[in-house]
């Protein structure tokens, strides 16, 4: 055993972290441009802010060239990115046969179909649709029922968006009518909306919380922030942005299931950010090659986007932010999570330089890490996310933990700021490693 090995035992480090993978030769410094970190160099007890959705997203259709890659992580044959030539591995093609056998099934094995899909759904087949509304439980496993449950959910949907986003004029038109309608049936005098009855909430300066106008007025302003974030949704990739009428389509779409949310969730109504998470759900569904999913992507991307959510609801509720629920707690337990495996890397990060996770973590946590990686990547990762038989957030919680593994020669010899601009710039990274890095944490716990 080396001194360095010695050394590192007497710190703490795991066994398994004592490998040449986390010790070798720092990487040129990051000379891309810094964000601005003194608003966040204030004491760790400073209230949580909510930090707003960047203007310009990663994604897969970047123009500018890539900062240096992290030279922490093997680029051996197992977890490398191989297919530079853009040709479907033999592993991603068995893994693909795999998966169409298992689709192919009466009943789908959803055990066996989880096990396959953590490792990454090829994206040649275009079955990535159909494996993300299994794991989601938008569909059944029984593929008997897949006609009947899609015929439902899509109709139920066809009728949130007539009742749900009718204005005032159009309710109160229906009010008269059915008023009319009863007049009509009582006598035979005539059928005019009497002033007695108009009731005070279908006036429009109504302010009562029963008033259809009130709300509308107030949705007005809900719908109006949905509408900013959407058009800024991934600006570079033409899906979503562009004066293509396709492009605008697919903001409309983004718009409708984002306002039908809020008004089916008063709770927790729309939060800045929900968009990155429902794109990523919709362009999936989108892009199914049966021409009749992708007409429905709508309605579908909607329900899957509201099951997703339900695990992760907490987080956008700012009233449970201090709750056992909240997103303290999730950030807190990504601290506990790092000091249980690399004790050495947490009392540096938040003792000695004192990076509060929450600088970091909160838009790693709340937007699934769809900020932090190019769209394709997010893909892959959001494969395994949604794997977990126990839902995404235990998986969540160890990638970002992996993240922080991954860089930690870095971390170590970094102060606040640069730590903070690392974290928060997290550099391109070779994913199949980084979630083999992540199922290690899972395995280490279990045992």
């Amino acid at each position: 055993m080396d001194a360095h090995q010695v050394a590192m035992k007497k710190k703490k480090v795991p066994d398994w972290l004592n490998s040449s993978l986390w010790i070798s030769a720092p990487p040129p410094a990051d000379d891309r441009p810094q964000r601005s970190v003194s608003d966040l160099s204030a004491a760790p007890t400073e209230p949580l802010t909510r930090p707003p959705v960047p203007v310009q997203p990663p994604s897969a259709a970047r123009q500018e060239p890539p900062p240096e890659p992290e030279v922490e992580e093997p680029r051996d044959g197992d977890g490398g990115e191989s297919q530079e030539s853009g040709l479907p591995s033999a592993e991603e093609i068995s893994r693909q046969s795999q998966l169409l056998a298992e689709l192919s099934r009466k009943v789908v094995d959803m055990r066996e179909l989880r096990k396959i899909a953590s490792q990454g759904i090829p994206d040649g087949a275009g079955i990535r649709s159909t494996v993300w509304k299994l794991l989601l439980g938008f569909l059944p496993a029984d593929r008997g029922l897949w006609s009947s449950e899609l015929a439902k959910r899509r109709s139920q949907y066809k009728n949130f968006k007539g009742e749900l986003l009718m204005n005032p004029s159009e309710i109160a038109r229906r009010l008269e009518e059915c008023t009319t309608c009863d007049s009509e049936l009582r006598s035979d005098t005539s059928g005019m909306l009497s002033r007695s009855d108009i009731t005070h909430g279908e006036h429009p300066l109504s302010l009562g919380n029963t008033s259809i106008w009130n709300k509308f007025f107030q949705d007005t302003e809900i719908i109006e922030q949905i509408d900013r974030d959407v058009k800024r949704t991934h600006p570079d990739m033409h899906f979503f942005c562009g004066d293509s009428s396709f492009a605008e389509s697919n903001q409309e779409a983004l718009k409708t299931m984002l306002i039908i949310y809020a008004k089916l969730n008063p709770g927790v109504r729309y939060v800045q950010g929900m968009n990155e998470i429902l794109a990523l759900l919709f362009y999936v569904f989108r892009n199914d090659p049966d021409e009749e999913n992708a007409a429905s992507a709508e309605a579908d991307a909607f329900f899957c986007f509201v099951e997703l959510l339900s695990g992760f609801r907490d987080n956008f509720c700012q009233q449970l932010d201090n709750s056992v629920v909240g997103i303290r707690s999730t950030i807190s337990r990504l601290s506990q999570l790092l000091k249980e495996y690399d004790e050495e890397l947490w009392r540096h990060l938040e003792i000695t330089t004192k990076v509060n996770p929450q600088f970091y973590a909160f838009r790693w946590i709340t937007l699934l890490l769809t900020q932090e990686f190019n769209f394709a990547d997010s893909l892959q990762i959001w494969d395994t996310l949604l794997s977990d038989p126990d839902g995404p957030q235990e998986t969540l919680l160890r990638v970002c933990c992996a993240m922080l593994i991954l860089v930690r020669r870095r971390l170590l010899a970094g102060d606040f700021t640069s730590n903070l601009r690392l974290l928060q710039n997290y550099p391109p990274t070779n994913i199949s490693h980084l979630l083999y890095v992540a199922n290690k944490l899972r395995v280490r716990g279990s045992s």
